[in-house]
């Protein structure tokens, strides 16, 4: 990762960075299992959370002038109703909770070692606003799915040896275009959690 350099952008400095953000959002989410048909409106109004939140962290990945990879951070307080949802309903307190939002990277750079460079600098984000769990979701789709690539191996391993474990109670719902469509539709979340 020599050739890296990596930016961390905390609250309303995020703004700095929300174009490079957006657009990489975009790109990467395109991929299976997302399928995300991306707009700079969605993630205009997506993004806003992160801006308008004092202890919100953005960490984004350069190669010279182009933004290969990017995770964002925040207390679950502070984020978006559908992320809040699963916990209230199932009795939870936020309070103590740091949400992670993406983790990506563009193909050519994965394997580099960056995804667990962010686990690690939002599990430190996490420690420093003195939120003792962190979780994020990620989206679930049938295994039959007709765009699911034959050589598609998930996350899951990755993340159970960074010590998440996925909570089958906590579901969350998310509405975007799937590639090629014009309407947005819910897709099923799924939450991991860690214990600091």
């Amino acid at each position: 990762m020599a050739e890296l350099r990596i930016q961390t952008l905390q609250a309303a400095a995020i703004a700095d960075g929300l174009d490079p953000l957006a657009a990489l959002r975009i790109a990467v989410f395109r991929e299976w299992p997302y399928l995300y048909e991306g707009s700079s409106e969605y993630e205009k109004k997506y993004l806003d959370t992160y801006l308008r939140s004092a202890r919100s962290l953005a960490i984004l990945v350069w190669d010279g002038e182009h933004c290969i990879g990017a995770s964002t951070a925040l207390p679950l307080i502070e984020a978006e109703p559908a992320a809040q949802r699963p916990f209230l309903e199932q009795g939870q307190a936020l309070a103590q909770i740091d949400y992670f939002g993406e983790s990506i990277i563009l193909r050519s750079y994965r394997g580099r070692g960056l995804g667990v460079k962010f686990f690690e600098l939002r599990e430190a984000h996490a420690r420093e606003h003195g939120l003792k769990h962190c979780a994020f979701c990620a989206v679930e789709r049938p295994v039959d799915h007709p765009a699911r690539p034959a050589d598609y191996v998930p996350n899951d391993a990755f993340w159970t040896r960074r010590g998440y474990r996925k909570q089958t109670a906590l579901q969350a719902s998310y509405d975007w275009p799937d590639i090629g469509q014009t309407q947005s539709s819910a897709k099923a979340m799924s939450f991991w959690m860690k214990t600091l």
